[in-house]
């Protein structure tokens, strides 16, 4: 490796050794019960809580999906899917939080948005808790490797080392700090990690724009290609051939949003503030971070393409080789002496910090559902404190195996398996959380069809109905979405009413000022 590459590879390494050192610190802190690991006992102040939320909510998806497609396509898929979260994450902080903080200590103080579900309903049987532990292990455990897979793209590109031992390097310093720390170690680090890729998006685009020859540089090689700046139609940068993009598929990509509502590891943040009168500075803080990320990751990716241009970069010439884009800038940046090889470094470990910040807030979810929520609860296993915590670290190292596993294909689209699996929690989760909070009339029978039928149909309309095409060519999420709505309110309605002390409680949330 040059003397660039050693020096950036010092910044990561002394990244990842941070992270670890804020595990061990955590971990000195009060673990006595599984509230305290999966939920920091609920003392999170609203900095954190906004800027964790947002960085696990990101992933490598901020840092290389989306500047991947802006690179490859243009603007239009890239700005309205943009655009869905940004709604979507105003309204998630807007009507969620607040309610659910207050709901989820009501109903039982629950730890767990599986929990939460099976004490809302007095589900004493604990099926809702059953299902929806399963739902985290079906979606989150693809969505965890796809995090591994971007860090081992990563170091492969860039330092030639193999993929799959960059894989479990990855995988095994999210464990350590994860497994030391748990969720207070998680939301520190979360933290850090948005700020390091604050600095790695800011620094890339100032760099990248200064070697394409500037903004309008920038601007006159877009223009170049037909519908590459469009809002209504995209552009292929190799064929050059436009294809339109339809108020169908405007609105589909919308539909984004609605994943907010159903995500655990967000969710989770919301219920562990520790004083909800301070999730509207989180509110604020959070949706304006997440606004100009999104900017700025688009322009990065439009940025790139007049750097190819320019002969600067190579040309990517796949949807899935254009998601390096960032990587390819920072490897330019790091030969400019010390000083860049140094910033090149903060840039790769923005990345490494988005996929991290993701990766393990999964890993957290999974590990409760299976030891809170599976073997507690639903398999009624009695476990002292100790044993109960030393079951969710191993269950988080379990996890973190099958992801590296399920990442072991460098070919993977990070894209494609982040859409795939925040449908499923989008319309599994989402509605029901939605219905839960809102609607004194639902029960539980309802919550369940809505659970089964959003997660299913996120299946069948991905794999049997969305190949058909044309109308049909609609992202799973929104007719997902739509199914679970219609069976809750369905099932709900013709199904015995709630108990009297089911709504009282809700009366008791709905009351609170």
């Amino acid at each position: 490796m040059t003397e660039s590459n050693w020096v950036m590879l010092g910044t990561i390494f002394l990244y990842l050794i941070a992270t670890v050192l804020i595990g061990v610190f955590c971990s000195k802190k009060n673990h006595s019960d599984a509230g305290d690991f999966y939920l920091g006992g609920r003392k999170l102040g609203p900095l954190v809580t906004a800027m964790s939320a947002e960085a696990s909510d990101m992933s490598s998806w901020l840092l290389m999906g989306l500047p991947g497609v802006a690179y490859f396509t243009g603007l239009a898929n890239a700005f309205w899917t943009a655009l869905g979260l940004a709604i979507g994450t105003y309204l998630n902080w807007l009507i969620v939080a607040k309610r659910l903080r207050r709901y989820s200590e009501v109903a039982g103080n629950s730890i767990t948005v599986p929990e939460f579900f099976s004490r809302r309903y007095h589900d004493h049987k604990n099926i809702l808790m059953c299902i929806a532990a399963v739902v985290i292990l079906v979606f989150f455990v693809p969505y965890t490797a796809s995090g591994f897979a971007a860090i081992g793209k990563l170091f492969h590109s860039l330092f030639g080392w193999d993929y799959m031992t960059a894989v479990v390097l990855g995988a095994v310093f999210i464990v350590m700090y994860t497994v030391l720390g748990g969720f207070l170690a998680v939301s520190l680090t979360d933290l850090i990690q948005s700020i390091v890729m604050t600095v790695a998006l800011v620094a890339v685009l100032v760099f990248g724009i200064h070697t394409a020859g500037g903004w309008d540089m920038v601007c006159q090689n877009a223009n170049e290609v037909a519908g590459y700046l469009s809002l209504t139609s995209t552009g292929n940068i190799m064929t050059g051939e436009t294809a339109p993009y339809s108020f169908l598929s405007i609105i589909s990509t919308l539909a984004w949003g609605l994943g907010y509502f159903g995500m655990p590891h967000i969710l989770l943040r919301f219920m562990a503030i520790e004083d909800e009168r301070k999730l509207k500075t989180s509110r604020r803080i959070g949706s304006i971070w997440v606004i100009i990320s999104m900017v700025v990751a688009i322009t990065i990716g439009l940025v790139g393409y007049a750097m190819s241009r320019t002969g600067a970069i190579v040309t990517l010439e796949s949807g899935s080789a254009a998601e390096a884009i960032i990587v390819k800038i920072a490897d330019l940046l790091g030969k400019y002496g010390v000083g860049a090889a140094i910033l090149a470094g903060l840039v790769l470990a923005g990345i490494l910090a988005s996929t991290m910040s993701t990766a393990d807030s999964q890993l957290l979810a999974a590990s409760s559902s299976v030891s809170e929520n599976l073997v507690k609860d639903v398999f009624g296993v009695k476990l002292s404190h100790k044993k109960t915590l030393l079951i969710a670290r191993l269950t988080v190292v379990a996890v973190a195996v099958i992801a590296v596993f399920l990442a072991r294909d460098p070919a993977s689209s990070v894209f494609g398996i982040v859409s795939f699996a925040w449908a499923g929690f989008g319309a599994a989760f989402g509605p029901v959380v939605l219905f839960a909070l809102f609607w004194k009339r639902s029960n539980m029978w309802g919550a369940l069809a809505g659970m089964l039928s959003g997660g299913v149909m996120v299946f069948v309309w991905k794999y049997l109905v969305r190949p058909m095409g044309g109308v049909w060519d609609l992202y799973e999420l929104l007719p997902a979405f739509l199914v679970a709505s219609a069976a809750i309110v369905v099932v709900s309605l013709c199904t015995k009413a709630p108990e009297r002390s089911i709504t009282e409680e809700f009366e008791q949330v709905a009351a609170m000022k």
